[in-house]
């Protein structure tokens, strides 16, 4: 609850954003800062309905936003945790975004894994 100016620390940003200041970067979507994978964690660790679309962000972790190798396994981990609350429309586009970019490497065969765990079945 204090000013812009009485700041005592810097906003946690992504890694490859640390070095950068204490500049907070904006996100396309809806104008809500970038921040690091770690606080979105702690956030869902004490709010259980935090929005798990900023926390699978990949932007959040890497600067490459087509990069949802971390974004994907993390999902997975909190599914089995029974996170369940990212919608159906989001959870399509992590599993065929990860899926293309597992293709586009060569590794059509774990596409298909992270295909067979579409929530959609047709």
């Amino acid at each position: 609850n204090t000013s812009e100016c009485e700041k005592y620390a810097c906003c946690p940003l992504p890694p490859y954003l640390e070095d950068s200041g204490c500049v907070i970067e904006e996100d396309d979507n809806g104008g809500r800062p970038l921040r690091d994978v770690c606080f979105h964690l702690l956030k869902l660790y004490s709010d259980r309905s935090y929005e798990l679309d900023q926390l699978l962000d990949p932007r959040s972790v890497t600067s490459d936003p087509l990069d949802f190798r971390l974004s994907w396994h993390l999902w997975e981990v909190l599914r089995a945790l029974n996170y369940c609350h990212l919608s159906q429309q989001s959870w399509g586009v992590l599993n065929s975004s990860y899926a293309a970019q597992l293709e586009s490497e060569g590794l059509w065969e774990w596409a298909v894994f992270v295909m067979l765990h579409e929530p959609d079945t047709q």
